[in-house]
C-alpha cells in the first residue's frame, strides 16, 4: 500500500514546493504596496527550500540534484526582486570559482597521465601487511587533499582502492572509508584543501602558508587518528598478511605526467610564495591545455561542473538572505552566542555542516565573522570544524558520498552505521584536537 502512495505523495511534495516558490517569487508583483514584506517573505520561503533540498540532497519526484536546486533558488531570488539581476552577478565570488577550477584541471591531468594508478600499483607491490596498506591508503589521500581538492581525490581513489583489495580478497569496507575519511582530514590543512577552505581564503585573505601553519597540525594529528580508530575497530579485518596483487597493466603518458607533476610543485610553491591563489591555480591549469597529447575535451570531461554551478547558485541564495533577513535584531540574536568564543563556534559550525553540509554552511556563517574581534582565529575555526565534521556521517560531506556511490557501482555496501561508527569517534575526536590547538596556538 505503501508502495502505491509513494508517487502521489512525492507529486503532492514537489506541487506545493513549487507553488510555494513561484508564489513567493510573484509576491513583489502581486502586493507592490507592501513590497518591503513580499520581498522578505519570498527570501524566507526560497532560502528555506533551498536549503532543506540541499540538505537532503533532491527534491521528491524530481531528477534534480543539488547543483539544480542552488541553480533554481538563485534565479528565483532574482525573478522576485529580493537580488538585482547586477547585485546577483556581483555576489557570485569569481576568487572561488576560479580557484577551483584551476585545480580541477591539475587533478584531470594528473588523473589522465596514469600518475594515481602508478601510485597506486607502487602501493600494491611493496605492502605486505593490511595495518601498512591501511596507513599507506590514508597517508596517500590525506596527503593529496590537502593540495589537490578532497573530492577529486576521493573521486580517483576509491576505484583504484577497490581493485586494490577486491584483487587482494580482502573486505575492501576500511580501507575505503580511510579514503573518504583521510580526504576529510587530510584537506583541512590548507586552502586548497576543499571547496569550503577556497571559499574561506577568499573571504579571509589569510596568506596560504599561514593558513597551512595553523591547521597543518590538526591535519597530522587527524590522519593518526583515522589510521588508530579504523585499526581498532576493524582489527580482524587486519589480521594475517596481504597477498600479492594482481597489478593490472598501467597506462602511463610519461610526457603528461612530467608536465602534471611540474604544474603540480609550481602551483604549490606559488601558493605558499604568497601569489594569489585563484591567480596560480588557474594559469598553470590553463598553461597545461596547451598540449598536442590530450584533446581539451577529454580534461573538460574530468571536471565537476556541477559542483561549480552549486557554488554560484549559493553565493545568490545566500546573498538574497542577508539582504532581507539579516537585520540587526538577528545579529545581536546571534551575538548572544557568542560567537567568538573557539568551543562555541567550533560546535555550532560543525553542527549548521552536518545540518545543511558544510559548504552552507560557510556561507550562512560569513556574515556574522565580521562582528567578531579576531576574524582570522575565527575564519580558521570554521575551516577546520566545517571540514572535520564532514565525517560525522555518510552525508556528512560530497567526498563520502562519491566513496560510497563508486563502491556500490562494484557491488560493495557501506551502511550508515558501518560509517558511522568510526566516523562518529573520528569526528568528536578530531574536533577537540583542532579546538584545542586554536585555543591555544
Amino acid at each position: 500500500m505503501t508502495g502505491r502512495w509513494l508517487p502521489l505523495a512525492s507529486l503532492i511534495a514537489v506541487g506545493l514546493l513549487l507553488a510555494l516558490a513561484v508564489s513567493t517569487a510573484a509576491l513583489p508583483w502581486i502586493m507592490p504596496e507592501h513590497d518591503a514584506a513580499a520581498r522578505r517573505l519570498a527570501a524566507i520561503a526560497i532560502f528555506a527550500a533551498s536549503y532543506v533540498a540541499l540538505a537532503i540532497g533532491k527534491v521528491p519526484g524530481l531528477s534534480i540534484d543539488r547543483a539544480g536546486v542552488a541553480l533554481v533558488g538563485a534565479c528565483l531570488m532574482v525573478a522576485s526582486g529580493v537580488v538585482p539581476l547586477q547585485e546577483a552577478y556581483q555576489a557570485v565570488d569569481l576568487q572561488t570559482i576560479t580557484l577551483l577550477l584551476g585545480m580541477m584541471i591539475v587533478v584531470a591531468n594528473l588523473r589522465i597521465s596514469g600518475f594515481f594508478a602508478l601510485v597506486n600499483a607502487w602501493v600494491a607491490r611493496r605492502v605486505h601487511r593490511p595495518l601498512l596498506l591501511l596507513a599507506a591508503i590514508v597517508a596517500v589521500s590525506g596527503v593529496f587533499s590537502a593540495f589537490l581538492v578532497n573530492d577529486a581525490i576521493c573521486l580517483v581513489m576509491a576505484p583504484l582502492v577497490l581493485e586494490l583489495t577486491l584483487g587482494q580478497k580482502r573486505n575492501p569496507v576500511p580501507y575505503l572509508l580511510a579514503v573518504a575519511m583521510a580526504s576529510n582530514v587530510g584537506s583541512t590543512a590548507t586552502i586548497t584543501g576543499n571547496p569550503q577552505n577556497m571559499m574561506i581564503g577568499s573571504f579571509s585573505r589569510i596568506p596560504y602558508p599561514q593558513f597551512a601553519a595553523a591547521l597543518a597540525p590538526v591535519a597530522l594529528v587527524g590522519l593518526l587518528l583515522t589510521v588508530a580508530l579504523l585499526a581498532v575497530l576493524h582489527r580482524s579485518e587486519l589480521r594475517g598478511g596481504v597477498q600479492d596483487a594482481r597489478v593490472p597493466r598501467l597506462r602511463i603518458n610519461h610526457v603528461l605526467m612530467i608536465r602534471a607533476l611540474t604544474a603540480t610543485a609550481l602551483v604549490v610553491a606559488l601558493f605558499f610564495a604568497g601569489q594569489p591563489p585563484a591567480k596560480a591555480a588557474i594559469i598553470v591549469g590553463a598553461l597545461l591545455l596547451l598540449t598536442r597529447r590530450v584533446k581539451s575535451a577529454r580534461v573538460y570531461a574530468e571536471i565537476d561542473w556541477s559542483l561549480l554551478l552549486m557554488f554560484a547558485g549559493l553565493f545568490i541564495i545566500v546573498a538574497g538572505a542577508e539582504r532581507e533577513l539579516l537585520t540587526p535584531q538577528v545579529v545581536e540574536a546571534v551575538g548572544q552566542l557568542h560567537l567568538a568564543t573557539i568551543p562555541v563556534l567550533s560546535l555550532v559550525t560543525a553542527f549548521l555542516s552536518n545540518l545543511v553540509s558544510n559548504v552552507p554552511a560557510v556561507l550562512l556563517l560569513k556574515p556574522f565573522v565580521a562582528a567578531l574581534p579576531d576574524q582570522d582565529r575565527a575564519w580558521l575555526v570554521i575551516a577546520m570544524a566545517s571540514t572535520l565534521a564532514g565525517n560525522f556521517t555518510v552525508l556528512g560531506s560530497i567526498a563520502n558520498l562519491i566513496v560510497v556511490e563508486k563502491a556500490a557501482r562494484r557491488g560493495v555496501v557501506i551502511g550508515f552505521w558501518d560509517y558511522f561508527r568510526v566516523g562518529g569517534p573520528l569526528t568528536a575526536l578530531t574536533l577537540l584536537v583542532g579546538t584545542f590547538w586554536l585555543m591555544w596556538r
